[in-house]
């Protein structure tokens, strides 16, 4: 009797991640559907700043930063802030100086060590310093096209709009272990983005992009209320919508550009975002399970009634993640390099899988060179031992 009881509930179970995979495909049907030219009222066009906190290079960082330089966009300055003027990005931002000299661009050396997070330390003295009224905020590793500001811009025209974010794809150098993070962008960890905005309001922001109106950056007290928190981006936009303030999730996405990594360091960089969500948003770290699709129906094909059972359950799996990719990251996200990499589909669910389970055990956060606990959402940095 208890087998056939174990085998009914992997049976049910197994459901789960295909009925998943068919939400995110109707999700992102609606998310992407076309809703008339967003960027129509050209007239609204307010001037903007660019905040690009910036720590060492990544891969292509001229172009990067480039990027935000072609605007297609009347006006708006972009500021850069690094921790030392021994950082080997400034050499970079200071020939981006020198190629873009109409554009507005201010490199600021050094900021208050307000909390532990640099980056947030960062963004506390560019927003003070920012001349305009809307802020975006950018990581380093962000590449974009020259419609982005007038995309990212367009929905501040509802004053009840108080923040704007958006979805991201990877690029990479073609290595195995950047790929499986590039694939993971535009299909997991894009689908459970959508699945979340079809159900619920938008209440979070996403680090690529997180552009907010200073007077409700005001209202929660500024980047300084966010110092020593772990997930910056999720605590930004929670606390404007805490505030009655709209956080808009927009169809446009940008691109983060991967470096060249090995397996264990993309491994701990996924671990890192798990874990991110276990202490941000802990009921959906938990139901990530309900997304584990490749170990799910494996799970449920080897106690299957039959052979047939089997294949059925496993093809099913293979057809609905293969759509949801395709319809979210390839149709949806416009990731062009997704469809020659949909064969990494199951070798990157083993992966996810894999950190998943890792990222509920305790641990230490390695991050930017130096090792954190998390204590109630906020980083602690963890003593160096003496010799």
């Amino acid at each position: 009797m208890v087998v056939p009881a174990i085998r009914y509930a992997l049976f049910a179970l197994a459901l789960a991640p295909l009925a998943y995979y068919l939400i995110a495909i109707f999700a992102a049907a609606r998310f992407f559907a076309p809703r008339g030219s967003i960027l129509a009222s050209a007239g609204f066009t307010p001037p903007v700043s660019i905040l690009k906190p910036i720590y060492g290079l990544d891969r292509e960082t001229y172009e990067n930063y480039a990027s935000f330089c072609l605007q297609d966009y009347p006006e708006y300055e972009i500021l850069f802030c690094t921790s030392d003027a021994q950082d080997p990005a400034v050499p970079v931002i200071q020939k981006l100086i020198e190629d873009f000299p109409n554009r507005s661009i201010r490199l600021l050396i050094g900021s208050k060590p307000l909390g532990v997070s640099d980056k947030v330390n960062k963004l506390c003295r560019m927003s003070h310093e920012a001349r305009h009224g809307i802020l975006i905020v950018s990581d380093s590793d962000v590449r974009v096209g020259p419609e982005y500001l007038r995309a990212v811009v367009a929905p501040f025209q509802d004053a009840k709009v108080g923040a704007v974010t958006c979805l991201y794809r990877g690029l990479s150098d073609g290595s195995l272990a950047a790929d499986l993070e590039a694939v993971g962008n535009s299909t997991d960890f894009a689908a459970g983005v959508l699945v979340a905005w079809l159900f619920s309001d938008v209440n979070f922001m996403l680090g690529a992009t997180m552009a907010a109106r200073k007077t409700c950056l005001a209202e929660i007290g500024g980047f300084e209320a966010l110092v020593d928190y772990f997930s910056d981006d999720y605590e930004l936009g929670n606390r404007i919508a805490g505030k009655g303030h709209l956080v808009e999730l927009i169809p446009h996405a940008v691109s983060i550009v991967y470096p060249h990594q090995t397996l264990r360091e993309a491994f701990r960089h996924q671990l890192r975002w798990n874990v991110s969500i276990r202490y941000s948003r802990p009921a959906g770290h938990l139901g990530l399970i309900f997304t584990q699709g490749l170990p799910l129906t494996v799970l449920a094909a080897i106690f299957a009634p039959s052979a047939l059972w089997a294949v059925a359950i496993l093809g099913s799996y293979l057809v609905l993640r293969g759509a949801s990719a395709w319809r979210i990251g390839v149709a949806g996200m416009k990731d062009a390099s997704l469809r020659h990499k949909m064969e990494l589909l199951p070798l990157r669910d083993a992966f996810a899988f894999v950190v998943w389970i890792v990222s509920f055990f305790p641990q230490r956060i390695l991050w930017r060179g130096r090792q954190f606990q998390v204590r109630e959402k906020r980083l602690v940095p963890v003593a160096s031992r003496q010799p």
